[in-house]
């Protein structure tokens, strides 16, 4: 008997607690309760495309800061030509679109708080506007130092951040058919 009280006590503390939690859960959220099994899950990683074309040479790959200040390359060059479209490699919001120091450079601000920046670009886009997937966002231009090849070339150099933190946008390519493919660089 002191057994089967026991039981039923726990049963009801369990019931209880399951009924007030649901409860309290409704009157936290305003009344509106997840369905049973659902969990709030993170949004998808941002998964980019090419800014020039698919087929680009990479001139000098990314290399990660060993410190905020630190020596590193913090995006990747890709080999191009003057006059080349650039493109928005995801949909986002342009937050600059002109120069910075002494190079055109426009930055756009994509889910998740991810930010592309693309240079030397005469920008092609302004501040505020919204641009989607493959977008012209602006013509490539000569000026980018770190494209000392023989003969001349004009580089862009892409870069990816999230906040303060530099990453590297190849991790993100996506292939056409929509999942991750490996490249070969």
């Amino acid at each position: 008997m002191r057994t089967r009280v026991l039981v039923l006590t726990a049963l009801s503390t369990v019931i209880c607690g399951l009924v007030g939690g649901e409860f309290l859960g409704r009157a936290h959220s305003g009344g509106v309760s997840e369905s049973p099994g659902t969990k709030a899950t993170a949004p998808p990683p941002l998964v980019l495309s090419p800014p020039l074309a698919t087929h680009t040479e990479v001139t000098t790959p990314f290399r990660v800061p060993n410190a905020p200040y630190g020596p590193g390359h913090r995006g990747v060059d890709l080999l191009g030509h003057e006059g080349r479209p650039v493109r928005a490699a995801a949909a986002g919001t342009v937050l600059h679109a002109g120069v910075v120091v002494d190079r055109p450079v426009v930055s756009v601000e994509h889910d998740n708080g991810l930010r592309t920046t693309y240079e030397p670009v005469r920008p092609q886009v302004s501040e505020g506007q919204q641009v989607r997937r493959g977008q012209l966002i602006g013509i490539l231009v000569r000026g980018h130092p770190d494209c000392a090849r023989t003969p001349p070339h004009t580089c862009l150099h892409w870069g990816l951040r999230s906040g303060e933190k530099y990453l590297d946008p190849l991790d993100r390519l996506g292939s056409p058919a929509g999942g991750t493919r490996l490249l070969p660089w």
